[in-house]
C-alpha cells in the first residue's frame, strides 16, 4: 500500500470520527437560547458554527432560577415563629413581665429568661426564683400574682412569650444532606432537593406550619457547592487532566483556560466546549477559534459556560505521535539491550574472555 493511500485512509477514519461525534442533536439552555445544529460541523479551531445563537463574552444571559442540590448551604432566618396555643414554656424561652403597681425602685417590666431549671428570678426584693416551666402564660400570670400579693397591695401582672428557643434552632447555615433534605432541628427535615428558593421557602414553612403558628422565613444559597463545568486538558498521550471549577454565572472559555493556568506545553489550539445533552439527542459540541479570541480579540465562539459543560482541549498530534511510538519502541529496545548484555557478559565469562581482554577467564594456581 502506498504512503498517500495510507494516509487518505486515516484522514476517512478521522473524518468520519468526528462527523458521528457532531452529528445534529437537541439543543436547550436559558430562555431556549439553543437551536438544533443542521450540519456536523468540523471540532478545528478554523471552522465555527455560525448558527448557534448561543451567549458568549459580549452577549451573555441570566441563568435559569438556581435548583438547590447537595451539598449546597442555605442560610435560613425566621422572620416570624409563634407557638401554636396554647404554647407551655420551656427552659430557655424569654418571657416579658410588667406588674403594674411595682415601686419605681425595684419595677417589674422587662425579659426574664427561663433559666433550665424552669425557673425564673424575680430578684430578692419578690421572693427570687418562681417555677414556670411547663406553664401557660395564664396560668404564669396566676402563679405571679399570688407570689406578689405579699409585696404589692394590688398586683396586676402582664406575662407574653417574648423569645422561643426554636428561634436558635431553625436560624442560621443549613447543609443540603447527601439525601437532599436539610435539618431543621427539633423540628425534623425538608426535602429541598431541585426546588427553587421560593419553592425551598413554601417547604419549609409548610413543614413548620405543623409546629408554629403562620411561620414565616427567609432562605437564599450561602454557599454554592453543587454546579460545576469542567476543563479537560490532554497530554499528549499521557493521561488528560481534568479540573472542576465553580460556575458563578459570568464564566467563558477564556475565563477556563485562564484558572488552569493556560494551555500546556503540548496542547494543540484546537479547544471545544462539549454541552451536556438529554437521552436520546445528540453532541452538542462547539468548536473555539482560540487564535481568533487571543490574538484578535474575537467574541464569536468565547461562549459563556454552563452548569456541567466540558470545554476540551487537545494536544498536538505530532507530541501524542511521538508519545504513542516511544511506548512501541520502549519494549523493543529494552528486549535489545537485555539480549546484547547477556551476550557480553557471556563473552566474559568464557574460556576465551581473558585472552580477548575482558578478564573474565578462571584463574589456576
Amino acid at each position: 500500500m502506498s504512503r498517500n493511500s495510507a494516509g487518505w485512509r486515516m484522514f476517512s477514519i478521522v473524518a468520519g470520527l468526528i462527523a458521528v461525534a457532531t452529528g445534529p442533536g437537541c439543543h436547550s439552555g436559558p430562555g431556549g437560547i439553543l437551536s438544533s445544529v443542521s450540519h456536523k460541523p468540523d471540532l478545528g479551531p478554523s471552522e465555527v458554527v455560525e448558527d448557534f445563537n448561543l451567549p458568549k463574552e459580549l452577549k451573555k444571559v441570566s441563568l435559569p432560577p438556581y435548583t438547590v442540590e447537595a451539598p449546597d448551604i442555605l442560610l435560613i432566618n425566621a422572620q416570624r415563629l409563634i407557638p401554636l396555643p396554647p404554647y407551655r414554656v420551656e427552659p430557655l424561652d424569654a418571657l416579658y413581665l410588667y406588674a403594674m403597681g411595682a415601686p419605681e425602685q425595684n419595677p417589674i417590666n422587662g425579659l426574664y429568661p427561663v433559666d433550665p431549671d424552669g425557673t425564673i428570678n424575680l430578684g430578692p426584693t419578690y421572693g427570687g426564683q418562681v417555677k414556670v416551666a411547663d406553664m401557660t402564660v395564664t396560668e404564669i400570670e396566676k402563679v405571679l400574682a399570688a407570689r406578689l400579693k405579699g409585696f404589692l397591695r394590688e398586683p396586676a401582672v402582664m406575662v407574653s412569650l417574648a423569645q422561643s428557643r426554636g428561634v436558635q434552632q431553625i436560624s442560621g447555615e443549613h447543609l443540603v444532606r447527601p439525601d437532599g433534605t436539610v435539618s431543621l432541628g427539633a423540628y425534623g427535615a425538608v426535602y429541598v432537593a431541585g426546588m427553587t428558593l421560593p419553592q425551598v421557602k413554601m417547604a419549609i414553612e409548610g413543614h413548620l406550619s405543623k409546629y408554629l403558628y403562620r411561620p414565616e422565613v427567609t432562605v437564599d444559597v450561602y454557599g454554592y457547592n453543587s454546579k460545576f463545568y469542567y476543563v479537560i486538558t490532554d497530554f499528549a498521550g499521557n493521561g488528560e487532566q481534568v479540573a472542576r471549577l465553580p460556575v458563578t454565572g459570568n464564566e467563558t472559555v477564556l475565563d477556563s483556560i485562564a484558572l488552569i493556568g493556560g494551555l500546556s506545553a503540548v496542547s494543540s489550539k484546537t479547544i471545544w466546549v462539549a454541552r451536556p445533552a438529554p437521552d436520546g439527542c445528540g453532541d452538542q459540541v462547539m468548536p473555539v477559534d482560540w487564535k481568533g479570541i487571543t490574538r484578535r480579540g474575537k467574541t464569536k465562539t468565547n461562549y459563556q459556560l454552563l452548569p456541567g459543560d466540558r470545554v476540551f482541549v487537545m494536544s498536538q498530534p505530532v507530541t501524542k505521535f511521538d508519545t504513542y511510538f516511544a511506548r512501541i519502541l520502549s519494549p523493543i529496545e529494552r528486549g535489545l539491550g537485555i539480549t546484547l548484555l547477556g551476550a557480553g557478559t557471556a563473552r566474559a565469562l568464557g574460556p576465551h574472555g581473558a585472552n580477548n581482554g575482558f578478564g573474565g577467564g578462571l584463574f589456576v594456581p
